[in-house]
């Protein structure tokens, strides 16, 4: 069998089916397997697909996270047959989602619609700036920014939401900075 040259594989996203409510323990044990094997070079993310919905209970709204599609996971790898039998017998997964069980990738418009790959955003941003949020949930909220993390491209921002503020946390492509007026 010839030695697949890892570094020249470029990583692509596919699509994990598993059991569902297992998604959690899926994810955990993908990534114990990737360590076991020293498969981290090959297996770089795995995502639980989730979003931010705003939920009705007793007359109280809530922010929570939901699971866009439950019993699925997305995992970002440099995928080969060598380790198609390391992914598919790992407890929890019951499979690649393609033809006959063989992996398809996700295309880029697909990867940029669910905002798996992260885009580097460079923004003016101070703490006490008023933002807008322009995607989500909160989209058209108006806020203001009382935490930045430039490392990671995120900030906490101030909302007015339910007649009281509420601090979110939010990716930099999320946001635009309001231009005050002078």
């Amino acid at each position: 069998m010839e030695k697949v040259d890892v570094e020249k594989i470029e990583p692509k996203w596919y699509v994990l089916h598993t059991y569902t409510g297992y998604e959690n323990v899926a994810k955990e044990n993908l990534e114990t397997m990737a360590a076991k094997y020293g498969l981290e070079d090959r297996v770089m993310d795995i995502v639980i697909p989730m979003e931010n919905v705003i939920q009705e209970k007793n007359g109280k709204k809530k922010l929570i996270q939901r699971k866009t599609m439950p019993g699925y996971l997305l995992v970002k790898m440099r995928y080969g047959d060598d380790i198609w039998h390391n992914v598919t017998r790992t407890h929890g997964v019951t499979g690649f989602t393609g033809p006959k069980g063989r992996p398809l990738e996700l295309t880029e418009d697909e990867v940029k619609r669910m905002h798996l790959e992260r885009v580097t955003v460079e923004i003016d941003l101070e703490v006490g700036d008023k933002v807008e949020v322009i995607d989500g949930p909160l989209s058209s909220m108006i806020g203001t920014v009382v935490e930045l993390d430039k490392e990671t491209s995120r900030c906490k921002v101030s909302v007015e939401m339910f007649g009281r503020d509420t601090v979110v946390d939010l990716d930099y492509s999320q946001i635009i900075k309001i231009k005050e007026n002078n």
